[in-house]
C-alpha cells in the first residue's frame, strides 16, 4: 500500500548509472549487451552455430544455464549496486529479462532455490541478493521460491583462481537444507566458471533432486557483437527497455571479431 507513496517520494533511478530514469536509461539501455541466438543449448553461451554444449558449459551437475545479459557495461554496474550498494530493487529491473530468458527453454522445473550467502557476508549486507532475485523472479515463472541450501563453509577470495580452482575451493561448502524432490531452477546473480552453482548442484543432488537448472542475471562472455533482436522485457512495457531497433548489443558468437565499438568482456 505505501510503495506507490514511496515511489513519488523517492522515485526510482537508473539501475545502471544511477541518475536517469528506472529501470534503465536510454544511454545505459544502448549499451545493454543481451545474449541471442546462436547460442549453446546447454549453458546459453554465444556460439558460431547452435551447440549441444561448449567449453565455456558449467559443471555437469547443472544440466542447463540461462542468463539475459553479458556482464558488462550498465549490467555489471546494476549487479554491484545490488550486492553492495544495498539497492534490493534491482532485481526487478533484473527478474522480467532473467523470467523471459528462461520461458524460451524447454527444461522444467518445480521449486526455486537461490546460492546462500555466508553469514558474515550476509551480516555485512543486510539481505541475500541472490534471495532477492529468486523471490522476484518466481512470480514471474511461476514456481516458489524456498531456501533449498545452507552455506556450511567459506572458500576465501576467488578472484585470483582459474575455474579448476574455483571449483575445488567451493567443494562441499554447501549441503541442502531441506528434503525435496524433482527439478530445482538455481539463482544466482552472475555466471562466471558456474564453480559456486556446481556445488550447489551437487548438494542438491545428492538431497534427492532429480536434476537442476541454473538462471542468472548476467554471465561472463568472451565477444560482443551488436545484433538481431534482444529479449524484451526488465520490468516495463516492450520498446520501454529493451526493444528490437534502439541498438541495444547483442552477442553474436557467429562473428570472428569483436565489435570496435563495444569493448570484449572478460571470463
Amino acid at each position: 500500500m505505501l510503495a506507490p507513496l514511496l515511489d513519488a517520494l523517492f522515485p526510482k533511478r537508473c539501475a545502471g548509472c544511477g541518475s536517469g530514469p528506472w529501470p534503465f536509461c536510454d544511454g545505459c539501455r544502448s549499451h545493454l549487451v543481451v545474449l541471442g541466438d546462436p547460442r549453446c543449448d546447454r549453458c546459453g553461451a554465444p556460439s558460431p552455430r547452435p551447440v549441444a554444449g561448449c567449453a565455456d558449459c558449467p559443471p555437469t551437475s547443472i544440466a542447463i544455464a540461462r542468463a539475459p545479459f553479458g556482464f558488462d557495461g550498465p549490467v555489471r554496474h546494476a549487479v554491484h549496486r545490488l550486492k553492495f550498494g544495498g539497492w534490493r530493487t534491482v532485481a526487478e529491473a533484473l527478474a522480467e529479462a532473467m523470467a523471459r530468458s528462461w520461458s524460451v527453454t524447454t527444461w522444467p522445473a518445480d521449486v526455486i532455490a537461490w546460492v546462500p550467502l555466508s553469514r558474515e557476508r550476509l551480516a555485512v549486507r543486510g539481505y541475500d541478493q541472490a534471495r532477492v532475485l529468486a523471490r522476484a523472479v518466481a512470480p514471474r515463472v511461476g514456481m516458489p521460491a524456498e531456501g533449498l541450501l545452507r552455506r556450511v563453509g567459506e572458500p576465501g577470495p576467488q578472484a585470483r583462481r582459474g575455474g579448476a580452482a574455483r571449483r575445488e575451493a567451493m567443494r562441499g561448502l554447501f549441503a541442502p537444507a531441506g528434503g525435496v524432490s524433482g527439478r530445482v531452477l538455481l539463482i544466482d546473480d552472475v555466471l562466471t566458471t558456474g564453480a559456486t552453482a556446481g556445488a550447489c548442484a551437487d548438494a542438491l543432488l545428492s538431497g534427492g533432486v532429480s536434476g537442476v537448472g541454473l538462471l542468472t542475471a548476467a554471465r561472463a562472455v568472451s565477444s560482443a557483437r551488436r545484433h538481431g533482436p534482444p529479449i524484451l522485457g526488465v520490468g516495463l512495457a516492450s520498446g520501454s527497455v529493451v526493444a528490437p531497433g534502439n541498438g541495444s548489443p547483442a552477442v553474436d558468437a557467429s562473428r570472428g571479431r569483436s565489435d570496435p565499438r563495444k569493448p570484449t568482456l572478460g571470463r
